[in-house]
Formats: structure tokens, sequence, C-alpha cells
């Protein structure tokens, strides 16, 4: 089934250039979505509904002038478009408008669409995993467990005569589980969840997902607290890629970069890691939470380099930052939904894998932390500056990893941390998330291979 239009999708442009623009677009959307959440041993919360609608969109001299409306009809549109319009007034002539290319995507191979799931299914697979996350210990004293899942049919089409179409499934599962024991108290989290449908929760069941985060919790309660100091430090590739997204990845989004809003600015060419780094960002991995076939700009999706060996090789664009540099939209104009004008966002951001065996890496530390799990943390994307949660850490003794250890924070410098990495493994591990920025949020993983950090500041307790 395709979107239906009762309207000229090209008359309504012609509309909003009437006072003239270098680049306009419409963006149609039709969202279906369901949310349970499951707290305090009961079904909290269930939300189904559906939400349609257009965002028009004009540049005219690198201003954007943005409007929406749940109206799609012919008329409602074109009174829209008749308020972008009244924000320009360059009185160029665009001439005539129309259909050039017309590209329908694929879309990726949903097993189970969740629109074939029914409700009462959805929230046993909630209950299940509640059962399995109060049952765990008796030291469980708190559990969150959140289901959700979308589907989005999309239309985009453009003063260049371009009309691309896209149907978007993706499903999130998640369980946070909080234990206590005397005046100690500790969280366990796990999420599963990508461009997929309900088939993601047979190969990582409801039960397995509570049952990890009720662990963590647990194992958390009886680790000492991390001591504090300078020291080496080993990323595991399951450790999430909070480094890679928070530390690396904004400061690569081209409209902070081209602002002199990050550290990154002026540095193309610029030796900005080790060379053993590469970072690509890659919205083409087939069912990955951060993936499509166009962005919300209607541009093919790619794999984009930004760090080779080390040399900072370009930053990820949208169509507006593409003409403020003269460069090329890389695909990574994304928008939270109709309601939202697109910027540069990330999608699946990656550290590649290196040549280094995971666990030579671990061997070659003589006494460190070694991070299993990353949470979250603050970074200024100006100077690179960070500090970021351990939420799962061990200390290293003579190569091997040994105690549990908890309340560990990284403190460093994003560009800094990158060039003393030393050592890459081999393996990769992907994370799930949903990124905000300027008030929008929007599905991204990322991932990351075992990582050696010579020396760091790591916060915790220090002995005087």
């Amino acid at each position: 089934m395709e979107l239906s239009y009762s309207f000229d999708p090209f008359k309504v442009i012609r509309s909003a250039l009437k006072n003239g623009g270098d680049f306009a677009d419409l963006y149609i959307e039709d969202l279906t979505n369901t949310s349970i959440v499951c707290e305090e041993n009961r079904i909290e919360k269930v939300i189904t509904g559906r939400d349609m609608g257009c965002g028009i969109r004009v540049i005219a001299g690198l201003k954007t002038y943005y409007a929406y409306t749940n109206d799609i009809t012919e008329v409602g549109l074109l009174e829209v478009a008749g308020v972008v319009a009244a924000g320009v007034r360059d009185g160029a002539d665009r001439g005539d408008i129309s259909l050039v290319k017309k590209e329908k995507a694929s879309g990726f191979d949903i097993k189970r669409p969740p629109a074939l799931t029914g409700l009462t299914d959805k929230i046993d697979l909630v209950n299940r995993a509640n059962v399995v996350a109060w049952g765990f210990d008796r030291r469980i004293v708190q559990v969150k467990v959140i289901y959700g899942d979308s589907f989005k049919r999309v239309a985009i089409i453009n003063s260049l005569g371009e009309w691309v179409e896209e149907d978007r499934t993706g499903l999130v599962f998640l369980c946070n589980a909080i234990s206590k024991e005397g005046d100690v108290i500790q969280t366990g989290y796990e999420p599963v969840g990508g461009a997929v449908g309900v088939e993601i929760l047979d190969e990582f069941p409801p039960e397995m997902v509570a049952e990890t985060a009720a662990r963590r919790a647990v194992e958390m309660l009886g680790a000492r607290r991390a001591p504090g100091g300078r020291m080496g430090v080993i990323l595991s590739s399951e450790a999430g890629g909070t480094m890679i997204h928070e530390a690396v990845g904004h400061g690569l989004e081209a409209d902070l970069a081209l602002q002199n809003l990050s550290v990154y600015s002026g540095k193309i060419g610029l030796e900005v890691a080790s060379p053993k780094i590469t970072v690509y960002d890659d919205s083409t991995i087939p069912f990955k939470r951060g993936s499509f076939f166009f962005d919300d700009e209607a541009v093919p999706s790619e794999k984009t380099v930004l760090v080779e060996n080390g040399i900072l090789k370009s930053y990820m664009c949208d169509r507006l930052n593409a003409m403020r540099s003269g460069g090329r939209s890389t695909g990574n104009g994304r928008r939270e939904s109709y309601h939202h004008r697109p910027i540069p966002r990330m999608t699946n951001t990656i550290i590649a894998p290196g040549k280094d065996d995971p666990t030579a890496i671990i061997r070659s530390l003589d006494k460190g932390l070694f991070v299993r799990k990353m949470g979250g943390g603050q970074v200024n994307t100006v100077n690179g500056d960070f500090v970021f949660e351990v939420t799962e850490g061990y200390m290293i003794e003579n190569g091997k990893v040994g105690e549990l250890v908890r309340g560990a924070t990284l403190t460093g410098n994003g560009p800094a941390v990158l060039k003393d990495i030393d050592m890459v493994g081999t393996d990769l591990g992907f994370g799930i998330g949903t990124c905000g920025k300027d008030a929008q949020g929007v599905p991204v993983s990322d991932a990351q291979p075992t990582l050696r950090i010579p020396e760091i500041v790591v916060g915790g307790d220090v002995k005087g």
C-alpha cells in the first residue's frame, strides 16, 4: 500500500517558491506506533496512535523557512505553502518544476511486522520480562519494562523533481532494574532493537533482556568503589558507543563543524586521531536502528568515511550545509517527524575494527580498568572535553580481568583520546539509542571494537 495523494505536490512546491528560493521540498509522513510501559509491577501505560502530516520547506539565501500541517488536502497544503513563501523575498524565478525521478525503496525484510502482532501479545511480552526481573533476586526493588514499535510511511518530493518513498519499521524493547542492599543502590539496563519487527524478540527473548538487566543491577551491589587516578583503560566492544557517539560523532555533524562550534572545525585533511583509527557513519547496514534507504531529504543512504587512518576526511552533511560548504549531502539530513525541519544527524556511527586480538589487548595491560558497559555523560563539542559514567567495570591485574568495581567515570578530551589509542581489536559490538539534538530525537546505533587507552583520568576513590 502506498501513500495516496489528493493533490499535485509540484503545484504546492511552486506555490512555496512563488517569492523565490533556492530549493523547496515536501516531507509527507504517515506514522502508526505503539508504546507499552510496565512499572511498579503493573502495566502503567498503553498508547497506540496514528499521526499523518506534511512539512514544507524553502531554502533561500542559506536560510530555512519551514511550516507543517496535518491537513494534507490541496487547499490545506497551499495555505501552508503560502505561509512559508511569505518569509522569502529574493524574487528569483524558479521556472517550471516537474517530476524527474520517482523511486520507492525496497525496505528491509521484516519477518514479523508489529502491525500483525496483537496488542494483547505485545503486553504479554512486557509482562514476561517484568516477572523475570522481579523474580531474579529479592534485592530487586524497582523494575521498568518498555516496549515500543513504529511503522512510518514517508514520501519526500522536492523542487529538483525528485520523488522518493520509503516504509520504515522500528522496534525497541528494554528493561531497567534497580537493586538495593543497605545504603547501596545500583541500576542494571539492557535494551534491544533496530529497524526490525517482533522477530528480534525471538532472538533476544524478553526473559533474556530482563535477566541481563537484573543480574547487572544485583552484581553491582557487591562491587567495591573504583579506585581513582590516571591509569590505562580498555574499552570492551560491549561497552556501547557512548565514546564515539558523544565525544566524536556530534562534533563531526556539519552544522556544528561549519559554525566553528566543534573541536573538529576547519580540520579536514588534518590528523585528528591515531593512525589505527577509522570512523565512519553508515545508514546502509540492514536492520540497524539508524538505517534507512533515503534520508529525510530524499538523499540515498551511504557509508560516509569521517576519519580514515587518523585523518579527518568529511563531516556528516545535509542539503543546507552542503550548500553552505559548496559540497554535497552525505545522506545525513534527518528529522524526528514532519513537525521538524531536517538537520545533520548521525545514523550508525562506527569505529572500524583493527588488527589486534581482543584477548591480547587485555593481556597487554598490567594494571588498569576494563570497561564492559558505558553509561551517559557530558560532552563539550566546542573543545571535546567529556565525562562519561562507567556502569560496569572491572579492575585489570597482571593482564587479567578481575574484580568488579562501581562508581567509575572517565574524564578526558575526545581528540586527545582518539590520538592516544594504541590498540584496536578485530571485534565489533553495537549499541542502540535515541539521539537528542535541537529538541529532536532520532533512532541511532553505534559500534566500536575493543580499544586500549594507555592512560586516562578515572574518577573514583583516591587514596591520599
